[in-house]
């Protein structure tokens, strides 16, 4: 007889907060306040647009130094999308990312038109963002962090990273590093799997100064803020 192998539970402090809870309730005694930050939309200027596929994706770095970022306030401005919330309905509905009952298919194809006209590419879930990590990287490393556990979805592999050297790398988001997080589990960076946004888990001081130096764009977690927020906002 086999026996079956049953995952232990994961750490808190590594990982994304499960989708069927608040998130602030899944960190409740870990962390004192979550952040929801945005991904933004990539405008490419000297750098082909149609490299933008899977076998070609540009890395990190090639993306700072030769693309634009476009805000979701910028891309509400161009679209006619009306809110924070119907845009992250129209980009889950692309990816098939939500029941049908919840999908919203005209907003989806604004979506998709607004970035056909202006050559503009849409976040990618499940990623960290690349304009924004080498950002929050220095930003961390100005707390005095200057190595950085990074780990898969559930954590179950983890590996210690100097943060320079995260810096540099061209390619590091695209290892499924979905999960960032200090040393004393001051401060969680986490993406989840099917979503357009990542969370940032510390004390609200920590987070303020973050948000400031990074110029980042989204919103603090309420005690009912679940990772599908856009749901119940509409």
């Amino acid at each position: 007889m086999t026996d079956v192998r049953v995952l232990p539970e994961s750490h808190k402090y590594a990982v994304c907060a499960p989708d069927d809870m608040p998130i602030k309730g899944y960190y409740k005694g870990i962390y004192d306040e979550v952040y929801v930050f945005f991904h933004p939309f990539i405008k490419p200027i000297s750098i082909d647009y149609g490299l933008f596929e899977p076998e070609t994706y540009p890395g990190k770095n090639d993306i700072i130094e030769k693309c634009e970022m476009v805000t979701w306030k910028n891309f509400l401005s161009i679209s006619g999308i009306e809110s924070y919330s119907n845009l992250d309905i129209g980009l889950r509905t692309q990816i098939f990312g939500l029941k049908e009952q919840f999908a919203n298919k005209e907003t989806a194809d604004r979506v998709r038109d607004t970035c056909e006209k202006h050559q503009i590419i849409a976040p990618m879930e499940g990623f960290f963002p690349e304009f924004l990590m080498n950002r929050l990287l220095l930003s961390i490393k100005k707390k005095g962090h200057n190595w950085i556990w990074s780990g898969d979805e559930f954590c179950t592999e983890r590996k210690l990273e100097y943060i320079d050297d995260l810096i540099k790398d061209n390619d590091c988001l695209r290892n499924q590093r979905l999960n960032l997080f200090t040393n004393e589990n001051e401060i969680l960076l986490t993406t989840h799997w099917d979503s357009h946004f990542s969370l940032l888990c510390s004390d609200k001081d920590t987070i303020n100064r973050i948000v400031k130096n990074t110029n980042l764009e989204g919103f603090f977690c309420d005690e009912k803020t679940e990772i599908y927020w856009s749901l119940r906002n509409t």
